[in-house]
């Protein structure tokens, strides 16, 4: 089998709801330019990869990456995803734009397989408990009253995005508990907006309400910080999201002693390939992996790790509406198409 073409088809998506991850950090964007990528093979077989920013990542193949892939075995998904990296080391690739080569080949070699990919990759599951990931509200009662829209839509568990003010954040982080009350997941996300003395404040008001997890307090720049970060506070760190490298950044935020979760990711660390790199790394220190981002890939790579805990569901609008992945249980599914199953409900310009 061959690459016969690599294309980047791109369409506009409208203006979404506004909203924010936290004040001074918008989530939401005025209408944008989205892209499919696809790469075609002599066999007929398709792959097929989506990213948000298709201006960029159009130039970035078109420049750097289809002449490497036409002509290639589309198999060799080892070798391909090290001349990515390879290629990094010139272009400094956004870090939105490294997977999509290497979720494109893994959704062939599933097809080619006919396998749903999360069978491919091994299949743990099924199906694996969802989290309703908030936005950003406007008060604490706003707060309250989507948490009973999650419970009522079967969300099992619920992650704060807040305001990224450490006092009030943890006045609302205290008032959710004491609302859902003891045997409630919770856990809350930072969105980077603190510096380590706030991170700590915060910290200590997770642990005494019992959150699960404390993710991205602080830039991700810095590894020592998020050490002493875990030095003072007793709630588990979930980190590495957004660190440049794939699993050699992941290697240091464990190794230092401060991930008890860290965060995988089949677009931000490198396709489907980093992603289960993190997931065994973090499987050979006993951490858990946690997938970051709803979508298809990710329920698939939800399925295939065992060390993950939760499919993240994002909320983004008011009165709540349960994800369409997400069944009334509280669970996320996949369907049993081939592939990553792109094809199935989508407006794919080439069909």
């Amino acid at each position: 089998m061959r690459i016969t073409d690599v294309e980047v088809h791109r369409y506009t998506i409208p203006a979404a709801t506004p909203f924010d991850w936290r004040d001074g950090l918008p989530g939401s964007e005025p209408a944008q330019t989205a892209a499919w990528l696809r790469i075609t093979t002599d066999e007929g077989i398709d792959g097929i990869a989506w990213t948000l920013r298709g201006v960029i990542v159009a130039d970035i193949v078109e420049r750097r990456l289809r002449h490497e892939l036409i002509g290639a075995d589309p198999l060799r998904r080892e070798w391909l995803w090290h001349r990515v990296w390879e290629i990094d080391r010139i272009e400094e690739m956004p870090i939105y734009a490294l997977g999509l080569v290497d979720i494109a080949l893994w959704d062939i070699a599933a097809k080619q397989a006919r396998l749903p990919l999360h069978q491919f990759l091994g299949g743990y599951r099924d199906s694996l408990p969802a989290y309703a990931s908030t936005v950003t509200y406007g008060s604490i009662e706003q707060y309250l009253d989507i948490a009973d829209q999650c419970r009522e839509l079967g969300y099992p568990a619920i992650k704060l995005h807040a305001w990224g003010d450490a006092k009030r954040d943890s006045a609302l982080i205290t008032a959710l508990r004491d609302h859902v009350g003891d045997d409630y997941a919770l856990m809350y996300d930072g969105s980077a907006g603190f510096d380590l003395p706030d991170a700590v404040y915060v910290g200590h008001a997770l642990a005494d309400a019992g959150y699960l997890w404390y993710e991205e307090p602080m830039r991700e720049f810095n590894v020592t910080a998020h050490r002493w970060l875990a030095d003072q506070v007793r709630v588990p760190l979930l980190v590495a999201e957004t660190s440049d490298g794939a699993h050699m950044n992941t290697a240091d935020f464990i190794t230092t002693g401060c991930a008890q979760y860290v965060r995988t990711d089949a677009m931000m660390k490198g396709g489907i390939t980093g992603a289960l790199r993190i997931a065994h790394l973090a499987d050979a220190f006993r951490l858990r992996a946690e997938v970051h981002g709803g979508g298809l890939a990710h329920a698939h790579l939800c399925l295939a790790i065992p060390n993950t805990t939760y499919y993240e569901s994002l909320i983004p609008d008011v009165p709540v509406v349960r994800e369409p992945l997400v069944g009334a249980d509280g669970h996320v599914r996949v369907s049993d198409a081939v592939g990553i199953g792109w094809e199935e409900g989508a407006e794919l310009p080439w069909a």
